[in-house]
């Protein structure tokens, strides 16, 4: 996995927790959503990149 890609997944992961937590704060409940639905795109954009490296070893 290039490093490239593992910024962009580790900051989709961060800034969902960030949307998670200001959402749990605020009572917002679509922001809180919104936040958990980022931290899964990072998780599966970051097994994405994980099983295609493991095809090209």
């Amino acid at each position: 996995m290039g490093n490239k890609d593992k910024a962009a997944n580790t900051g989709d992961k961060l800034k969902g927790k960030a949307k998670e937590v200001a959402g749990k704060v605020t009572g917002n409940e679509r922001l809180e959503a919104e936040g958990k639905n980022d931290q899964v795109k990072g998780d599966l954009k970051q097994a994405g990149e994980k099983a295609k490296d493991a095809f090209t070893d």
